[in-house]
């Protein structure tokens, strides 16, 4: 926040930067020691090379990694405490109870919480400091961080001799939390309201943008296949086929790649582009995979990219590969046909955009696409298990 010292220090070390500052306000307040280990830090410290690879984004704290900075505090504060470089038992102990708390809730905090709660404190007048919590976030931590709180500001009150006066200060306490609720009540009750109403604005687009990717799967594909046929058979199965999904899809009926596993559906999804396009799909499958709904994702989206290869690129054949594994699903759509230039697709064209990139961002995945005019063409879709 300051120099970026110790932001640096959580990037190289994989943490979470709120722990490292709380560690280092920690040993500040048990005997100075925070700061004199900031400015050695600061002074050995240089600026990021911009021509080296950018490390690794660090993400949310493991439990594991959690106890191991909380072990690593407080051996340093008995260490202090026992060569004398020490503020003293009233002072050290509630700060560092008060930032194990603080840590226990916020660090295991996950990450879009934290975004759209800033989003929202930023246009609120004056920035206000803003700590609330989203649903994702356990019950128990939260208690138990604020159990560590309070039991931080109780010994801090007991070591001080502060309780002899417990009811002026309780009386003092009241009155000015009545004033506070006066004044910050409306914003608080705002600030509720801007967040139900972002929430369900984001819950709508979702919901909107997943609706678009289907139809353009389905109907909008079915229907340029009707254009091009003459056969007016074909055109009526077609028809039949179309409508039969479109049923399922509206009355919430499994799909038939939900009732099977991640090789048959491969081979389904592989199978309905071989018979409305005409193109050999060769489909290789390793590992084994639920087909929940945000597997039925990836394969949308990898059947969406089979289907633009069959439809753009002019090559005889398609390659699915598909593989699952402990951590992720990968699935390869590779195609040598004529191949594209991805940054000069339209903006209105929503195969590549909502069908196959969005979908995976819904979903908690990725999309990479990889083409060269002349070259082929291969989408990369990753989606970790967790997700699903």
């Amino acid at each position: 926040m300051l120099t970026g010292t110790l932001g640096g220090l959580a990037e190289a070390l994989g943490l979470d930067p709120l722990l490292v500052r709380l560690s280092f306000a920690v040993l500040t307040a048990a005997g100075g020691t925070g700061i004199v280990l900031y400015l050695v830090l600061w002074a050995l410290s240089a600026e990021p090379d911009a021509s080296a690879p950018a490390l690794p984004v660090g993400q949310r704290p493991r439990n594991r990694q959690i106890a191991a900075v909380a072990c690593i505090v407080a051996g340093s504060m008995l260490f202090l405490r026992g060569a004398g470089i020490w503020f003293g038992d009233a002072v050290a102990w509630p700060v560092a109870l008060a930032a194990a708390g603080s840590a226990l809730i916020w660090a295991r905090t996950d990450a879009a919480d934290r975004q759209r709660w800033a989003r929202i404190s930023e246009r609120l007048p004056g920035n206000p400091v803003v700590m609330v919590f989203g649903s994702r976030v356990s019950p128990l931590r939260i208690a138990g961080g604020a159990l560590l709180i309070a039991a931080g500001m109780a010994i801090f009150l007991v070591a001080n001799q502060a309780l002899a006066s417990a009811r002026t200060a309780l009386l003092a306490v009241l009155v000015t939390a009545a004033g506070l609720g006066i004044i910050l009540g409306p914003w608080i009750l705002r600030l509720t309201r801007d967040a139900g109403e972002e929430r369900r604005q984001r819950i709508r687009s979702e919901e909107r943008a997943e609706i678009a990717a289907h139809l353009h799967d389905s109907v909008l594909h079915t229907l340029a296949l009707i254009q091009r046929s003459e056969d007016p058979a074909d055109v009526a199965a077609l028809a039949r086929r179309q409508e039969r999904e479109l049923r399922a899809w509206l009355d919430h009926r499994p799909t038939p790649s939900a009732q099977q596993d991640l090789r048959g559906a491969v081979d389904a999804l592989a199978s309905r582009v071989e018979q409305l396009h005409h193109v050999t799909v060769d489909t290789v499958v390793v590992g084994d995979a639920p087909v929940s709904e945000h597997v039925e994702a990836l394969l949308l989206a990898c059947q969406e990219a089979a289907i633009n290869a069959a439809r753009h690129s002019g090559a005889p054949r398609v390659s699915i590969y598909v593989e699952a594994d402990t951590d992720s699903i990968s699935a390869y759509v590779r195609d040598e046909g004529r191949g594209f230039d991805p940054d000069a697709v339209p903006a209105d064209r929503r195969g590549i955009a909502h069908s196959v990139i969005g979908r995976m961002r819904r979903h908690g995945g990725s999309a990479t696409i990889t083409s060269q005019p002349g070259k082929g063409t291969e989408v990369h879709l990753e989606l970790p298990r967790s997700a699903s």
